[in-house]
């Protein structure tokens, strides 16, 4: 396995640490990169049929207390208090909302975050060196 950071010099630069798989990219570097995307990948994918898990045990925890609090089915619409007959507390919301967004920021740092590449590098040394 090849050392995964390299020291660069130049002479007008201080030694920068480096990605060494950003750099100079061969079959095996590309292969460790494919294999950790993957792995991110299906992290991904059990977190997400977890937090779809919670939310429905969540609805149906929620269904039963509602249907036994307020008397049977909602026929009278929500609210946001308990124990009116036949009006359900709409507090099953608020979790499935913090689910859905902590899966929608999952994915995003799974399919969207890439990692700092070369030219990225080379461009905010370039801003900075002109900033002086």
């Amino acid at each position: 396995m090849q050392p995964r950071n390299v020291i660069q010099q130049t002479t007008d630069e201080k030694p920068v640490a480096v990605d060494s798989r950003l750099v100079a990219p061969d079959e095996q570097q590309v292969r460790e990169l494919a294999v950790e995307q993957i792995e991110r990948k299906r992290r991904f994918h059990i977190r997400a049929f977890s937090a779809a898990a919670v939310s429905v045990l969540l609805v149906i925890i929620w269904a039963i207390t509602e249907y036994n609090n307020a008397g049977g089915w909602p026929t009278s619409g929500f609210s946001q208090s308990s124990s009116i007959p036949h009006k359900w507390n709409s507090w099953i919301i608020y979790p499935l909302v913090a689910l859905a967004l902590g899966v929608a920021i999952d994915a995003w740092h799974t399919y969207r975050h890439r990692p700092i590449s070369e030219s990225e590098i080379r461009r905010e040394m370039d801003r900075l060196r002109g900033a002086h």
